[in-house]
């Protein structure tokens, strides 16, 4: 149940930046990075019969067995036997791994290991999207970008004319704007602690932007003020507990919504008074915006070849796979939303 996929373009994520630098995790050296790509199909292995050689597919970090009850579930993504995982480094169906050197294992990183010029993924991680889709451009679309817009779309599903609050304008919160921008919401306010980032944060819908430490009380006291009493729908794309606090009290209450999209470090406490539920807002978490890959992705590539949104502004430089160490040199920087990496023809 594997593809070999000859990768054409990758792209850097924050993820394989915290486990490159092996920060919170057990090391697991040496590996192969990489995530977000996108590349087209050089061969099956046994037991695939919906994928062939030369199909254009995106490989994603989490999978769809569509045999569990989670795969079953119109729900949710959770799927039991391909969710992300982050320690394992070798394929499911043989604990070997498909790369090597002097005969030695070089450990695969979220199934996928995509800063290589070939791959090989579980079919049930794969995504076949159209040929048409110009593989420079979709290949963010297999982590971050797609976590943001489904955070949106799928889970805090405002209405339109509602008014969003996008906590952290990294990728994933540009993506969130972007997902509340085709919703129809009539303001989008980015709160972020970097004030530069609001130029760029217009592009994806922002329209109004708030920097907490501008403000000497809570930025959910300065969000109801602004909002007569809190917005509709609030998205939370940093991973900090104290950010998404703030964003669940920044709904409004009868009706307010807020997603929870960030991770937290593993001893994170969120902590907030009973009578905010009692209140009637809802508290939601997503897991890659709540996409099922094989079944949702590829319609989101028919959504960017029909305009409905565009991917050109997310992408902010493009390197050859020579010099892939550019790309990290860029996000330590802070200069880069995503870097598209060249890695074969």
């Amino acid at each position: 149940m594997e593809v070999r996929i000859k990768v054409h373009y990758t792209a850097l994520c924050r993820t394989d930046l915290v486990f490159w630098e092996a920060k919170g995790q057990t090391p697991l050296f040496p590996r192969i990075f990489g995530h977000e790509a996108a590349g087209v199909v050089e061969s099956v292995g046994e037991g695939v019969t919906d994928l062939k050689a030369g199909d254009s597919v995106l490989p994603v970090f989490t999978g769809e067995c569509r045999e569990c009850r989670h795969c079953k579930s119109e729900e949710s993504n959770m799927c039991d036997l391909l969710r992300i995982n982050t320690e394992r480094g070798v394929m499911i169906n043989d604990g070997k791994s498909r790369f090597s050197i002097n005969g030695k294992p070089i450990y695969h990183f979220l199934g996928t290991s995509t800063f290589s010029e070939y791959t090989v993924v579980h079919v049930g991680c794969v995504a076949k999207i159209n040929p048409k889709a110009p593989l420079n451009k979709v290949c963010i679309l297999s982590c971050g970008v797609s976590t943001g817009m489904g955070a949106t779309l799928n889970v805090g599903k405002p209405k339109k004319g509602s008014t969003v609050a996008i906590f952290g304008l990294g990728s994933v919160g540009l993506g969130a704007a972007e997902g509340a921008r085709i919703a129809g919401a009539s303001r989008i306010i980015g709160i972020d602690l970097n004030s530069d980032r609001y130029e760029q944060a217009k592009l994806f819908g922002v329209t109004e932007f708030i920097n907490p430490k501008d403000y000497e009380k809570p930025v959910q006291e300065v969000i109801a003020e602004k909002t007569d009493g809190g917005v509709d729908c609030s998205i939370e794309c940093t991973g900090n507990e104290k950010a998404m606090i703030q964003a669940f009290e920044s709904c409004h209450d009868g009706w307010g919504v807020s997603v929870l999209v960030g991770v937290p470090h593993s001893d994170a406490v969120f902590a907030t008074h009973p009578i905010n539920f009692l209140n009637e807002r809802t508290l939601k978490g997503t897991f890659f915006g709540n996409y099922k890959p094989r079944s949702d992705l590829p319609g989101l590539v028919e959504m960017y070849l029909d305009k409905k949104f565009e991917l050109d502004k997310f992408i902010t430089h493009e390197v050859s796979f020579a010099d892939i160490n550019k790309s990290f040199d860029y996000m330590i920087k802070g200069e880069s939303l995503r870097t598209v990496i060249k890695v074969t023809d």
